[in-house]
């Protein structure tokens, strides 16, 4: 069980330090086709506050200013934020990683 857990958390350092090269590397435009999967706009026909949120922070990531103003203003309040709680758990998971790594060192010597 205890190796499962240093996979899963390998495996879950590995997957957040390539995202940000993933959607670095896809198209600024690359969510823009595709028909809308808000609930809200679906019902109402009329756009939430969430509207347009997903391709504003790919422009945001591709420093396109002006389109994620275009698409949600908002985005500028949150994507930060999500950077900065993306940080965080990568930075509780890296030193899980450790304690896990220096209990697995410590068991193996005794």
């Amino acid at each position: 069980m205890k190796k499962f857990k240093h996979i899963l958390t390998y495996s879950r350092l590995i997957g957040m330090i390539l995202l940000p090269f993933l959607l670095a590397i896809l198209p600024k435009t690359f969510f823009d086709q595709g028909p809308t999967t808000c609930i809200y706009t679906l019902l109402t026909g009329v756009n939430c506050y969430g509207c347009g949120m997903t391709r504003a922070c790919m422009r945001l990531i591709h420093l396109d200013f002006m389109g994620a103003w275009e698409f949600n203003k908002l985005s500028f309040l949150v994507f930060p934020a999500l950077v900065f709680y993306y940080a965080r758990y990568f930075i509780y998971l890296l030193r899980n990683a450790k304690t896990q790594l220096s209990t697995k060192k410590d068991t193996s010597i005794s």
